[in-house]
């Protein structure tokens, strides 16, 4: 067994990684979708979505081959309209909500024909919004991610200046840093990117990190209200023997290093655990069985029905060969000449349900043990806690703690995964748009 890089041919690879849910071949495939659907005067699918993407409106939109229109519809709630399409659980939000489902029919594919809706729209720059004459206001964004750019984009259309301040060295956060290449590409997140920041008025300065490059206390003299959405992305540890071994690396590292170095430069091995069974662990799986590995295996210490990630996602993972073992929690990491070999795990049971509602796992006298060359941490992400104390900010398990997006230092404000510790993208853009409101709130109530 051994970790190496290019497993591949370029023709496998491209094939691998190729769009998983591609989009309508022709026009008329969308109009047949498109006119399925019923046009729900009280839509749940609209109330199901949290940045509220007025559905049946856009969908009659494509019907009617109003295009533009359709576009400004889901773009109007949702500046990442065109990601979400791609990268959004569905089937836990608007399609499944869809009434169809209640009549053991098919959901709507809202996702595909709103990816069909966006997609010319944003490659093209399509001029949908325009921006009202500068006021003088200026605001600092920390974060170029879903949260950040929802907020610079809503503020930017009321006039307002924006700069955003972003450590890496492109725009887009999770989507273009986060996310399994087959679901979105680099090349789409820099265009989504492109897309927003065209309505002008917003300033992206790259490479620039606060507590690094940057200070709270510069942006507050500097600027006359800060916006902060610089998410979560220190991985859980597993605090167990043997997690310094070579062969052990977390699935942010590791799906960062796929969406920045390209798929022959990620090493990966032959033998690979992932631990954990969230989105991030179902990416790290798939990319890793895709890179070339020949057995994955999922270790979770529940059981499917408290799994966070969804049943769709879960499938991916069935279909592409992963293996999965329930009621198991890694015990240590054994290994020789400083490689990885074999984890440990103990194998657990259910018992009563903790505050999320979930049972909780309790350890068992038995224990299981996989060969192995590399293991995958995907236990969950951890907030900056150095970063938030260090600016005083008021937080919850280092959460930032927010009232209606107002942090307790006044004129700073917050939203996005570094409040609510993790969700989905579309749940960052509608923080965004929730900070830009106070935001404005803030100004007229200074006059």
């Amino acid at each position: 067994m051994a970790i190496t890089n290019n497993r591949l041919t370029a023709e496998q690879y491209e094939q691998n990684f190729s769009d998983i849910h591609p989009p309508f071949e022709t026009k008329d495939a969308a109009l047949v979708e498109a006119n399925r659907c019923l046009f729900c005067y009280d839509a749940p699918c609209t109330k199901s979505c949290p940045t509220s993407i007025n559905v049946p409106k856009f969908i009659k939109q494509i019907t009617t081959d109003n295009m533009k229109g359709s576009a400004l519809t889901i773009l109007s709630a949702n500046i990442m309209g065109g990601g979400c399409s791609k990268v959004c659980p569905v089937e836990k939000l608007c399609e499944g909500a869809c009434v169809f489902n209640l009549m053991d029919e098919e959901a709507i594919p809202i996702a595909k024909l709103q990816r069909y809706a966006t997609e010319k729209a944003i490659a093209e720059k399509w001029p949908l919004f325009n921006r009202k004459p500068s006021n003088g206001k200026r605001v600092a964004v920390v974060g170029a991610g879903p949260a950040g750019l929802s907020c610079a984009h809503a503020l930017s259309r009321e006039g307002v200046d924006v700069t955003v301040f972003e450590k890496e060295s492109k725009g887009g956060g999770l989507m273009t840093y986060g996310i399994a290449a087959y679901k979105v590409t680099p090349e789409f997140c820099e265009d989504e990117v492109n897309f927003i920041l065209s309505v002008g008025g917003i300033e992206i300065k790259y490479n620039q990190e606060l507590g690094k490059n940057i200070s709270l206390e510069q942006l507050q003299k500097e600027y006359d209200a800060v916006y902060l959405g610089f998410g979560v992305g220190i991985a859980r540890q597993l605090d167990i023997a043997g997690e310094e071994l070579s062969g052990v690396t977390d699935a942010i590292g590791f799906i960062y290093d796929i969406r920045t170095k390209g798929y022959s430069s990620v090493p990966v091995g032959d033998k690979v655990a992932v631990i954990g069974m969230g989105m991030t662990a179902i990416d790290a799986a798939t990319q890793a069985k895709r890179l070339g590995a020949k057995e994955v295996t999922l270790v979770y210490r529940r059981t499917q029905d408290e799994m966070p990630c969804t049943e769709e996602e879960l499938n991916i993972a069935k279909l592409d060969g992963c293996e999965i073992i329930w009621l198991a929690s890694p015990k240590q990491i054994t290994g020789s000449n400083g490689k990885a070999t074999h984890l440990e795990c103990n194998i657990m049971q259910l018992g009563e349900p903790d505050a999320s509602g979930r049972r909780t796992p309790i350890q068992t006298n038995e224990t299981i043990t996989l060969e192995v060359d590399m293991v995958i941490k995907a236990a969950g992400q951890m907030p900056y806690n150095d970063l938030i104390s260090s600016n005083h900010l008021s937080n919850s398990g280092g959460k930032l703690s927010i009232d209606r997006s107002s942090t307790n230092i006044e004129g700073v404000f917050a939203g996005g995964d570094c409040v609510n510790g993790g969700k989905e993208v579309v749940d960052a853009v509608q923080a965004g748009k929730d900070g830009a409101v106070a935001i404005l709130s803030f100004f007229t109530q200074r006059r």
